[in-house]
């Protein structure tokens, strides 16, 4: 069991950069949607920030001129938030045979738009957590301005491919 304490960071230092966060996440660039961990207090809070950048590839489509940030991106970026405290958690031998998959999204609210240049700072408190699944309620924040909130349903499961013991 992972230590209990809560960690948190002043405004600019890391708890986890990019490097250790793809420890946790199996998400890779392009989808790779968290930069670092700022606040760590298992089970129950992480605090994340994804730098927005005209870089980004989806900013070619969405919207040429006008660039903004998709919000089911905004979405899965507090997600990935969340995955990163929850493979945190898990069991070293679960880590490459599990995923975590959305089940579901309630109450999402796309409050601003997220434009290059923004950082996103992603607010993740665990509602509840059984087994294998469970609830999250995350908010989108840029310079302190909400800019979008949901809960967020997930469900731990198996790889695809992975045979459970």
């Amino acid at each position: 069991m992972a230590d209990q304490t809560p960690v948190s960071a002043p405004e600019n230092r890391i708890v986890f950069n990019v490097v250790e966060i793809m420890k946790f996440l199996p998400h890779r660039y392009p989808f790779l949607l968290v930069d670092r961990i700022i606040e760590f207090d298992p089970p129950q809070r992480i605090v994340g920030l994804k730098n927005v950048t005209m870089n980004e590839e989806f900013f070619q489509g969405h919207f040429p001129g006008a660039p903004v940030m998709p919000g089911v991106l905004i979405l899965e970026a507090m997600a990935q938030v969340a995955g990163v405290m929850l493979y945190r958690e898990m069991p070293d031998e679960d880590k490459c045979k599990k995923l975590i998959y959305f089940t579901g999204i309630e109450n999402a609210k796309f409050r601003r738009p997220v434009v290059p240049g923004d950082q996103l700072r992603l607010e993740v408190d665990m509602v509840y957590r059984r087994n294998h699944f469970g609830k999250a309620s995350g908010r989108a924040l840029v310079e302190g301005k909400l800019v979008a909130e949901a809960f967020e349903l997930f469900a731990i499961a198996d790889r695809p491919g992975q045979s459970a013991p």
